[in-house]
């Protein structure tokens, strides 16, 4: 089947992964999913990630295992919400002073720049500004 818009049909798998409790949800890989999975792992929204062989030879898996704080009755996620916000239809750039603020700093914004993908308080830090391509909270 194919995806139009990969980066929104991951992060739907891990919001439906958070909401139905599983533990590990997997993926189609791509670069840029895993430098998104990455920037979640740095900022302690999930737990780990790995990139592993399909059942094709060419094809490679995204697994990311959820994170969880509690005990198993009050167990809550880690994560959650997630929102796209450039989409192939109408993408959203912005420059350094435009970053958006994601609940007051609670949140993170994850941006597609010149110098890679990295959160928004780095692209701040490097004075760079691109393409915002979800919020994280």
């Amino acid at each position: 089947m194919s995806v139009n818009d990969p980066i929104a049909d991951m992060l739907t798998r891990i919001r439906n992964g958070v909401i139905s409790g599983q533990a590990m949800v997997a993926m189609p890989s791509s670069k840029i999913k895993v430098e998104i999975a990455r920037i979640l792992k740095e900022e302690g929204f999930i737990e780990d990630y790995e990139v592993v062989e399909g059942e094709k030879a060419f094809q490679k898996i995204l697994r990311v295992r959820l994170k969880y704080v509690g005990e198993r009755r009050e167990r809550r996620p880690v994560l959650t919400g997630l929102e796209r916000v450039s989409r192939p239809g109408r993408r959203v750039y912005t420059k350094k002073q435009d970053i958006p603020w994601v609940l007051s700093g609670m949140g993170i914004a994850i941006l597609s720049t010149p110098k890679g993908v990295m959160t928004g308080k780095r692209a701040r830090q490097l004075n760079l500004g691109g393409e915002i391509l979800c919020k994280v909270w």
